[in-house]
């Protein structure tokens, strides 16, 4: 490996870090024998560390130069940083070369625009061409399709990739021309289209061809920056939500918006990253996905916002005490998912467990509750009488987010 290509690396993986939207696929490519690599489902981790630890998927730039001026983007055509670009043959030979060496064993693909979407776009499409056809290389590939990108680029990238993605970046087009006047949502869904387009013509050719070849099997996904604009979670979830409607649709990304451009009058003035609300807009995700959550059940217009003291299971709870407790021996499925401190899992074999007999506190923190919050929002016999209809929503807001600070009596804390 050359010192050109090694410089060329460090600049494109750099430039690729703040792209948050590659993860574990939960797809199976095998290996028939006659090639390179596989691609588990649960085994692609998603970055490559700038201090060169081994990870498993290269995540690089084709290239970091941009005609746009998107003024939250790093790699904008108005700023001064080092500018580099790969050649297709020299990014399919360091992917090879790394997976030989076991650095990796996938690859995330993305791209500044150059000259136009369809150039950039055509590109990519060759990079994991190559890496398919000449190499016979059976690894994990995700592309970042380029917004703009023509449907029959979109379909041959479909043919090699694993995954398909197309950042969405801000929650209202509104704000998205102000920050990035060359975007618009139309270059954004219409790739998104074509994608699950193909994938479901996939879907409805391999149910009558067994063998017939797979459109991005592992879906597609989008990011979204938290907190370059004021744009509420409110809005941020519905989106989420409108987005999951789609079929193809496996994940939405949330990336706290990093102040890499300074003097951007367009841009907030943040002292640090909102990751702390980028970890609440997940665990609320997590609860559309999961817990059969709606969007007006985690945020309304009342309160637009996630409460940052508590997760948005627990505010849900707070906010709505009326409902509990409940008992566990008898509430349905839907009902025991809303209980803070019970888990999918959890919720599961309890509904499994409860027809051998009634569950006592023990055996629910055998099963994996966390009693320490579940239980003043549930009933059963051991359980002591004190639940959120005992004792105020205050209180237990103070008890989980500063336990220390509340008065005690003889070692235990007080419930009245």
């Amino acid at each position: 490996m050359t010192d050109k290509i090694l410089e060329k690396l460090q600049t494109l993986a750099e430039a690729a870090k703040y792209d948050v939207s590659c993860a574990s696929s939960g797809h199976s490519r095998k290996n028939n024998g006659k090639g390179l690599g596989s691609a588990a489902g649960w085994g692609i981790c998603h970055s490559f560390t700038e201090d060169g630890r081994c990870v498993s998927l290269l995540k690089i730039m084709l290239t970091n130069h941009c005609i746009y001026d998107c003024a939250y983007c790093i790699n904008r055509r108005s700023n001064e940083v080092p500018r580099a670009t790969f050649s297709v043959s020299e990014l399919v030979e360091l992917t090879i070369e790394f997976y030989r060496r076991n650095y990796i064993e996938g690859l995330f693909l993305s791209s500044g625009v150059v000259r136009s979407p369809d150039y950039t776009m055509e590109r990519m499409v060759r990079v994991a061409k190559d890496l398919r056809e000449q190499h016979r290389y059976y690894g994990y590939i995700h592309l970042k399709s380029i917004p703009g990108a023509s449907r029959e680029l979109v379909a041959e990238a479909g043919r090699y990739a694993d995954r398909l993605s197309v950042n969405l970046e801000i929650p209202t087009e509104e704000n998205l021309k102000l920050l990035a006047p060359d975007k618009d949502f139309e270059s954004v869904y219409r790739p998104m289209s074509y994608i699950q387009q193909g994938v479901l013509e996939s879907a409805e050719e391999r149910k009558k061809h067994r063998k017939a070849p797979r459109f991005a099997p592992a879906g597609q996904s989008t990011q979204v920056i938290i907190g370059a604009t004021p744009d509420t979670d409110s809005q941020i979830l519905h989106l989420s939500s409108a987005l999951y409607q789609r079929p193809t649709m496996k994940r939405v990304y949330y990336s706290g918006y990093i102040p890499v451009n300074a003097n951007d009058s367009r841009l907030p003035a943040l002292a640090a990253p909102p990751m702390l609300r980028e970890h609440r807009l997940y665990q609320a995700d997590w609860l559309m996905r999961f817990y059969s959550f709606k969007v007006d059940e985690i945020v309304n217009d009342r309160q637009p916002d996630l409460d940052l003291e508590v997760d948005p299971k627990l505010a849900y709870a707070l906010r709505h005490p009326e409902l509990f407790p409940i008992d566990i021996n008898k509430a349905d499925y839907e009902m025991i998912l809303r209980v803070p401190g019970i888990g999918v899992k959890s919720a599961q074999l309890i509904i499994a467990s409860r027809r051998f007999g009634r569950l006592n506190s023990e055996q629910l923190r055998k099963i994996g509750v966390v009693m320490k919050r579940a239980k003043y929002f549930i009933s059963c016999n051991e359980l002591p009488s004190a639940s959120v209809q005992d004792v105020k929503p205050e209180f237990l807001r103070r008890l989980f987010t500063q336990p220390k600070a509340l008065p005690t009596t003889h070692g235990q804390l007080s419930l009245f």
